[in-house]
């Protein structure tokens, strides 16, 4: 079982930035695919951004590319998503995934952990 809690959601203007985290518990961080995921109100939640295993590898959806970057750091259990040029059409709210794989993570299906979410908000 993997616990994960988010932080660093907030409110910022257009063009701002913030960086989220999400800390997992567990001893077996390194073996879990991570995914950031977000959803607005009356919307599907939808990929934003995942990072293989080891961080070798890295995704993310079209709407946020050359804008969002996924990071992790196994020694710490945590996942970053540093979020620049934000726009008016990322408020949601963030959630980060964990998955019992390493690649394929663009899927919804491929996680079995979920956090709470944490609230973006930009103001335009």
């Amino acid at each position: 079982q993997v616990q994960l809690v988010e932080s660093g959601g907030g409110l910022v203007q257009a063009g701002g930035s913030l960086r989220l985290s999400c800390a997992a518990s567990g001893r077996t961080f390194s073996s879990y695919g991570m995914g950031w995921f977000r959803q607005a109100p009356g919307k599907e939640r939808e990929f934003v951004a995942a990072i293989s295993c080891g961080g070798g590898s890295r995704n993310y959806a079209d709407s946020v590319k050359g804008r969002f970057t996924i990071s992790r750091d196994n020694a710490k259990n945590t996942v970053y998503l540093q979020m620049n040029s934000l726009k008016p059409e990322d408020t949601a709210v963030h959630y980060c995934a964990a998955a019992h794989r390493c690649y394929g993570l663009e899927i919804f299906g491929s996680y079995d952990y979920w956090g709470q979410g944490t609230q973006v908000t930009v103001s335009s």
